[in-house]
C-alpha cells in the first residue's frame, strides 16, 4: 500500500483526469451540435445534463462514504465515468448524449466528493489553503488540455472520446494500491443522524463560502459550453477558440497555489473580495474587445488568474467555517452549488444569446460576479467557527 503523501498524489491525479474529461466535453459536444443546427438555448440546456447528475446525486453520498469508507466510493465514481466516455461516438443520439451527460455528472460528483471531503480532511489548518490550491490547479491543469481534444474533430469523432476514456482508466486503476479509509465516525452525532438536518446547519454557519464555488461553476460551464457557440457567431474559427477557452485555466495554473498560499495568511474572505474584483474588470475588458483574438487571449488570462482559484478557495473558507462533523455536509454542498451554477451558467447565457444578441454574453458573467462580491463584502463572517477544525 502507498503512503499518504503518494495518496495524495494519486486522488491529484483523478482529479486531474476529471478536469481534463469535462474540460473536453463542453466544448466538444458545443461544437457538435453547433455545426448540426442546434439552437443556442437547447445547446446550453444540454449541457447541464453533467450538472444535474451532480445535483441529483449529492444528497445520496454521505452514508455510503460513511458505510464503505472513500475508496470504494472514488473507484465507483470514476469507472461511471470512462464507461460513460466509451459510449458516446456509439451513438450520436441527442437524448442519449444527455443520459451520458447525467451518468459522467453522477461519477463525476462521487469521485470529487470522495477525493475532496478526504483531502479536507487530512489537511493540517496552517497549510489548508495551500493543499486545497493544489486540488484546484490539478484541476485547472485538466481543463486546460481537454477542449485541445475538440481538434482531434477533424481526425475522427471517436478520437476525444476514446482517449479520454483510456486516459481516465489507467489513473483510475492506480487507486488499487491505496489503503481504504473511513471518515470520523462522530460526525452524525452533533447534528442528528439526519442529513437535512446537517446541511441546513452547513448552509446557516457557511453559506458565504458556497458562493464562490457557484461562481466558478457558472464560469466554467458558460465559458466551456457557450463562449465556443458565442464565438463562432462574432466570426473567430473553432481553431483559434479551442485555444482561448484553455487560456483561462492555464493562468489559474500560475495563482492556484500562490493565492491559496496568501490566504492562510490573510484570510480567505479578503483574497476572495480581491479576485473577484479582478475577474469584473478582466470580463468588462473581454465584452469590449470581443472581436480582437489578441485581447480574447489577454483578457481569458487576467480572469483566469484571478477567478480561476475561486472553487479551490471556496473549500478553503468553507473548512474553515464549519466544524469537523459537518465537513462531509459542506463538501456536498460545494458540489452542489458547483452545479447550481454550472447548470444556471449556459441555460441563461444560451437564453441571452437568443433573446439579446447585440449584446455581449460577457455581462452575463459580470453580472454574476459583482453579486459575489458584494454577498460576500456584506456578511460577516462567523469568527470561531475555526477552532473545531483546528
Amino acid at each position: 500500500m502507498v503512503s499518504s503523501k503518494s495518496r495524495f498524489w494519486i486522488l491529484i491525479g483523478l482529479v486531474t483526469i476529471s478536469g481534463f474529461s469535462q474540460g473536453m466535453l463542453l466544448p466538444l459536444i458545443a461544437v457538435i451540435l453547433e455545426q448540426n443546427g442546434i439552437s443556442s438555448s437547447i445547446n446550453g440546456l444540454h449541457a447541464t445534463g453533467l450538472y444535474i447528475g451532480i445535483l441529483l446525486s449529492s444528497p445520496f453520498m454521505e452514508k455510503p462514504l460513511q458505510k464503505y469508507g472513500y475508496k470504494p466510493m472514488i473507484m465507483a465514481g470514476g469507472a461511471l465515468v470512462f464507461l460513460s466516455l466509451l459510449l458516446f461516438p456509439f451513438w450520436q443520439a441527442l437524448w442519449f448524449w444527455f443520459i451520458l451527460r447525467v451518468t459522467i455528472g453522477i461519477g463525476d460528483q462521487i469521485l470529487h466528493f470522495g477525493t475532496q471531503t478526504w483531502i479536507t480532511a487530512t489537511s493540517a489548518k496552517h497549510t489548508r489553503g495551500k493543499s486545497i490550491a493544489y486540488y484546484g490547479l490539478f484541476f485547472s491543469l485538466g481543463f486546460t488540455i481537454g477542449p485541445l481534444m475538440t481538434n482531434l474533430l477533424e481526425w475522427s469523432i471517436y478520437a476525444p472520446f476514446l482517449i479520454s476514456a483510456l486516459l481516465s482508466m489507467l489513473v483510475w486503476l492506480m487507486m488499487i494500491w491505496v489503503r481504504n479509509e473511513t471518515p470520523a465516525k462522530d460526525h452524525t452525532t452533533a447534528y442528528g443522524t439526519s442529513s437535512i438536518k446537517r446541511f441546513g446547519k452547513a448552509i446557516k454557519i457557511g453559506w458565504v463560502a458556497f458562493l464562490p464555488p457557484m461562481a466558478y461553476g457558472f464560469l466554467e460551464a458558460t465559458l466551456h459550453g457557450i463562449f465556443p457557440v458565442y464565438g463562432l457567431r462574432i466570426g473567430h474559427d473553432v481553431n483559434i477558440l479551442s485555444l482561448i477557452i484553455p487560456s483561462f485555466a492555464f493562468a489559474s495554473l500560475f495563482s492556484q497555489i500562490p493565492l491559496g498560499a496568501l490566504s492562510d495568511v490573510v484570510g480567505r474572505k479578503k483574497v476572495i473580495v480581491t479576485v473577484v474584483l479582478g475577474g469584473i474588470a478582466a470580463f468588462l475588458a473581454a465584452a469590449i474587445f470581443e472581436d480582437s483574438v489578441v485581447m480574447l487571449f489577454v483578457t481569458f488570462a487576467l480572469a483566469g488568474l484571478f477567478v480561476g482559484s475561486l472553487f479551490s478557495l471556496g473549500i478553503s473558507y468553507m473548512t474553515d467555517l464549519l466544524p469537523k462533523d459537518l465537513l462531509p455536509a459542506g463538501n456536498i454542498l460545494c458540489g452542489m452549488s458547483f452545479s447550481i451554477g454550472s447548470i444556471l451558467g449556459p441555460f441563461l447565457s444560451g437564453t441571452f444569446l437568443d433573446l439579446a444578441p447585440g449584446l455581449s454574453f460577457f455581462y452575463v458573467i459580470v453580472a454574476l460576479l459583482v453579486l459575489v462580491l458584494v454577498a460576500t463584502i456584506t456578511k460577516k463572517s462567523p469568527q470561531k467557527q475555526t477552532a473545531a477544525n483546528a
